[in-house]
């Protein structure tokens, strides 16, 4: 893993947080507990700053930065899908950001709130919580998000959170 400081901004790690190898922490960035940082992922607080609560997944090659001198958060218990793109937005509690989906400046996605793969959520687009939005550019569905849809997500999120203890000791470069 490439943890760097810039500039006197330095990562703060959580306790049982993994970040793989390849993937990039540079700045001022925090990330809680238990969260997962999957291959290729860069997050970049070289001159904003990010913030990710516990518990979440930033999967394979997602990027995560912020402008200057503003922030990017991002809840406990998010997934964020392979090859996302978040910039400068506040994700909250529990949301899934589908692959390869971008979430542009000062945008704000809701808690359990649902964004689907590919979809763009524009600049300063608020996303409420519990809704589903997909395409491009984003389009809220006419259907919230169930309670087993939330029963299913967690433990889906549970997966994240083990493999974040697992590849500690499981992860073996040939």
């Amino acid at each position: 893993m490439a943890i760097y400081e810039f500039e006197g901004r330095r990562p703060k790690l959580g306790q049982g947080t993994y970040v793989h190898p390849s993937a990039d922490i540079i700045g001022d960035v925090t990330i809680g507990d238990n969260c997962w940082i999957g291959p290729g992922a860069r997050l970049r607080g070289d001159y904003g700053v990010i913030v990710v609560g516990d518990g979440t997944s930033v999967e394979d090659n997602c990027v995560i930065h912020a402008r200057p001198g503003e922030r990017t958060d991002i809840g406990s218990d998010v997934t964020i899908g392979h090859g996302c793109v978040i910039h400068n937005a506040t994700i909250h509690d529990h949301a899934v950001i589908g692959m390869g989906s971008v979430i542009s400046d000062w945008a704000t996605i809701g808690e359990w709130a649902v964004v689907g793969e590919g979809a763009v959520v524009r600049q300063r687009q608020q996303i409420p919580s519990e809704t589903i939005a997909v395409g491009v550019p984003a389009k809220l569905l006419d259907k919230r998000v169930s309670e087993e849809y939330k029963t299913q997500w967690s433990r889906f999120k549970g997966i994240y959170a083990d493999l974040a203890l697992r590849y500690p000791t499981g992860l073996k470069e040939t």
